[in-house]
């Protein structure tokens, strides 16, 4: 578990970086070209490209850091005085101030609207994935390891108690993950016999979980439940089916 925290640090510590380069391959055509050829409401068009591409190639972090590198750059270059962060006019603070509102709006918007479409592809992948298994711990594992996946959450844990006669199945992903404290989210699983068990998510450095209440958390909760109600009843059939025929008394 920490050496995943610890990739998933220097993945975004990377990631980050690339947006800083991005935005500074595009500043040094825009100062060899020029402030006077160009102006600054161009300069400004031109430097929402690189924020735009990083929030859309590495998510929301890299993209900020695009933006407030593409803001320090345009202060540092193109508005008077130059060469130094201090902004002399009115007028510079205000292109200053719109074009980094406008930057962090974008990012924001690509991330929405990124999400959307990834929890849109979730969802189908992971009905189509419980659909295919067969028993009670697959479904558990794969429901932990594809919501784990989504949310890149430090630790997930579902856990399936059946009936009083049936002991609990509990699945963490990663496997022997350990969770800090309380998890930050917690689903109850149910299906048509009542409350079966629950989904406790704790989430990852740098991620937000959406609400326990939002429309992708609980439909993983209900995919669930349907999906422990059909496996448990394949396995208890297959388990009749197995007994060895009795010979009729006599």
């Amino acid at each position: 578990m920490k050496q995943t925290r610890f990739s998933r640090i220097i993945r975004y510590l990377r990631n980050s970086l690339l947006a800083v380069l991005t935005v500074a391959g595009v500043t040094i055509p825009l100062v060899l070209i020029g402030r006077d050829t160009l102006g600054e409401a161009v300069i400004a068009l031109l430097y929402l490209v690189p924020v735009t591409w990083s929030a859309y190639r590495w998510g929301q972090l890299p993209g900020i850091s695009a933006a407030l590198t593409a803001a320090l750059a345009f202060d540092f270059l193109f508005i008077p005085p130059f060469y130094t962060l201090a902004v002399a006019r009115l007028e510079g603070w205000l292109v200053l101030a719109i074009f980094l509102g406008v930057a962090i709006v974008v990012v924001e918007r690509i991330q929405a609207s990124l999400s959307q479409a990834r929890e849109a592809v979730f969802m189908y992948e992971m009905s189509a994935v419980i659909a295919n298994q067969r028993t009670p711990e697959a479904v558990a594992f794969s429901v932990a390891h594809q919501i784990q996946q989504l949310f890149q959450a430090s630790l997930v844990n579902v856990i399936f108690h059946p009936d009083k006669r049936s002991p609990s199945l509990a699945v963490s992903e990663p496997s022997g993950g350990l969770g800090k404290g309380q998890p930050d989210r917690v689903l109850g699983i149910v299906n048509s016999w009542g409350l079966v068990g629950e989904i406790q998510i704790w989430s990852g450095l740098f991620t937000e979980l959406p609400s326990v209440e939002s429309r992708l958390l609980q439909n993983f909760a209900l995919q669930a439940g349907r999906a422990f109600e059909r496996t448990y009843h394949i396995e208890s059939e297959k388990q009749i089916q197995d007994l060895p025929s009795r010979a009729p008394a006599r």
